[in-house]
């Protein structure tokens, strides 16, 4: 049973998937919050409890929405490569739903690649983080995503002591993985060439019909010349990919951990030395049983060597570069450092069948949230942003359960799963008796946003913090009135959100900030940031981390015309930062990242180091007038 069957007086029926959860009471589409609907539901619990394994610096959270218009994750940065099913990877950022991967299956770090499925991907933006391996290997991750180290998960980042102790990656840990990637060869007319060299002269187009439609597909750029069965005096790398990938194609294979090549031919025998000596391979060279005179080369440098080949040379013949079944759990890589960015990224994440998948050479943890939204007969990637369920009962439910003999006041976060100050929150307004049956209790709450709504619960928020902890944060990118008038009409002004945080300090809250977005060449100058960390740090703002413009479709166009009218200049250097889509030019975040650390370290608004975990600040708020969208 569909949801857009439960319509507004047709009846109060259990909801699929939900069983002890709740019962639905009716499905409202409201014309102010086009696109969305709000279906809602009498809820048996909403204090929820996290599983032990999870870690978290939190035991408990109260989650009054199920779904969300701007949900959030913990990710890697969009081009980190994922390994496929075939052998191949694909930046993290171009997989879709439905797309075969490879996951792993076993216990512990024993573990064996599986092809999988992806689920479910989607985009947030948070606070970034780089790991750098000792092999050079450097990957972007937010901090509560998990890799498989030697001895188990890990967190990004940590603490050994006190309530943000968890598992988390240190100077010299081992990663579990299947090796790194290197880039696959460019398409280039002496690949193709080594491509066709190496193939014919394994026997050409009698076996494999992969291999003969990719020679077939070739053959045009040579006209009627044969040169390319010659192998060249000196040949250089592209020519000498080509021609370990047509020669593994017909006279190799990949079986049981052991990928070999053979051919009989001295002079093709000595081309393929040459070939894996020229990019370092580690091999042994036999005879072959059943060919006395073929001689063979065998790759020994494990799995790691295997998939470098595999990307290296970019073989065609499926069957003989699949995976599947290969022991990844004795490739072990050292992490050399982890460090914050000091700057927000957009952060993508996938749901797999397996629960992990080979991120750069390796194994990461994936995210279960949004598919959980399909125990609701929901999918997990629109229906999430746009089928909202709402616990119109929480603050009843949640009072009754704080009031229990056996509840022991511990943290509660919200936040953590969909933020509790998204849209619906303007139509159910559930946080008001959420906040005051938490405080009554005296338990501590934080409360993790993106939602400009917090506005009108500061008041009831400051009492609050008069009993219990409380922990907010705000957004707030820029000083400029009039350009903040020009680029986000209707949002309160700068110096409206300075008040903000002025009254949430002197109430005792602490409170951090989004600098978001900052716009390449006009408001990431290092006197702009200097002047406007120094505001915040008068404000009493605890920490800041900053986030640059992101544009997608839509955005983009706006944006662009906007920058045409008012700063022509800046459009051919805009041309270039965002050449490649929504995101900008790495280049540049590395640039704004070492410009804005100093300035936070200098007013005292750095965030906290791996090694002395927090919880993740939330991306900027979203209003329906907010012209740069920022997911």
């Amino acid at each position: 049973m569909r949801w857009e069957q439960l319509r507004a007086g047709k009846g109060e029926p259990v909801l699929p998937g939900l069983g002890a959860f709740g019962e639905a009471v009716r499905s409202v589409r409201a014309p102010e919050f086009g696109g969305i609907t709000f279906h809602e539901v009498r809820a048996r619990s909403v204090l929820n409890r996290v599983p032990g394994e999870s870690a978290v610096p939190f035991r408990w959270s109260v989650n009054p929405y199920r779904g969300c218009s701007h949900a959030c994750t913990y990710c890697l940065e969009g081009s980190t490569p994922v390994l496929l099913a075939d052998g191949r990877a694909k930046p993290i950022a171009e997989l879709r739903t439905g797309d075969r991967i490879l996951g792993t299956r076993g216990h512990g770090v024993a573990r064996r690649l599986v092809p999988t499925e992806v689920l479910a991907q989607w985009s947030t933006v948070r606070e970034a983080y780089r790991i750098t391996l000792e092999d050079g290997t450097r990957l972007v991750a937010g901090a509560d995503h998990r890799f498989l180290g030697a001895r188990g998960w890990k967190y990004v980042t940590g603490s050994r002591l006190g309530t943000a102790q968890r598992p988390h990656l240190e100077p010299g840990m081992e990663l579990v993985g299947a090796g790194r990637f290197v880039r696959t060869p460019d398409d280039t007319l002496g690949y193709r060439a080594g491509y066709l060299c190496g193939m014919l002269r394994s026997g050409g187009f009698a076996t494999e019909p992969e291999a003969a439609a990719r020679a077939l597909a070739y053959l045009p750029d040579f006209g009627s010349s044969a040169g390319f069965m010659r192998i060249p005096r000196e040949p250089d790398a592209h020519w000498a990919r080509g021609f370990l990938a047509g020669l593994f194609d017909l006279a190799g294979g990949y079986r049981r951990g052991a990928l070999t090549l053979a051919h009989d031919e001295t002079e093709v025998v000595e081309a393929l030395f040459a070939a894996l000596d020229r990019f370092s391979f580690s091999y042994e060279t036999v005879g072959h049983r059943g060919h006395p005179g073929r001689r063979q080369a065998r790759l020994t440098g494990g799995t790691g060597e295997v998939l470098r080949f595999l990307h290296l040379a970019d073989p065609v013949v499926a069957w003989k570069r699949s995976l599947e079944g290969t022991v990844i759990g004795s490739v072990r890589r050292r992490v050399a450092a982890v460090e914050p960015m000091g700057l927000s990224l957009p952060l993508f994440d996938i749901t797999t069948g397996t629960g992990d998948f080979v991120a750069d050479g390796v194994v990461s943890h994936n995210c279960f949230a949004r598919h959980s939204h399909t125990y609701l007969d929901f999918d997990a990637g629109h229906d999430f942003d746009t089928q909202v369920v709402v616990k119109v009962n929480a603050p009843e439910v949640l009072a009754a359960q704080l009031t229990h003999p056996s509840w022991r006041r511990e943290p509660v976060a919200m936040g953590t799963n969909t933020d509790p100050y998204q849209r619906a929150e303007g139509r159910y307004r559930l946080m008001p008796g959420i906040i005051r049956a938490l405080a009554r209790s005296g338990t501590p709450l934080s409360i993790l946003t993106k939602g400009t709504m917090l506005s009108r619960d500061l008041p009831l928020l400051s009492v609050a913090g008069k009993d219990v902890p409380v922990r907010l944060a705000v957004s707030l990118a820029l000083l400029d009135r009039d350009l903040q008038r020009r680029l986000e009409p209707g949002t309160p002004s700068p110096q409206a959100r300075l008040d903000l945080l002025r009254k949430a300090a002197a109430a005792g809250l602490p409170c951090s900030v989004m600098v978001a977005p900052v716009l390449p060449y006009l408001t990431d100058s290092a006197e702009a940031l200097d002047a406007l960390f120094a505001e915040l740090a008068d404000a009493g703002v605890t920490s800041a981390t900053v986030l640059p413009l992101h544009l997608r479709p839509g955005a983009r166009e706006w944006f662009a015309s906007w920058l045409g009218r008012t700063h022509p200049a800046l459009v051919p250097r805009y041309r270039r930062l965002y050449a490649r889509g929504s995101y900008v030019d790495r280049g540049y975040r590395e640039l704004l990242a070492a410009r804005a650390g100093p300035l936070l370290r200098r007013h005292g608004l750095a965030p906290q180091t791996a090694n002395n975990h927090r919880e993740p600040e939330p991306p900027p708020p979203r209003t329906e007038t907010t012209q740069l969208r920022l997911l």
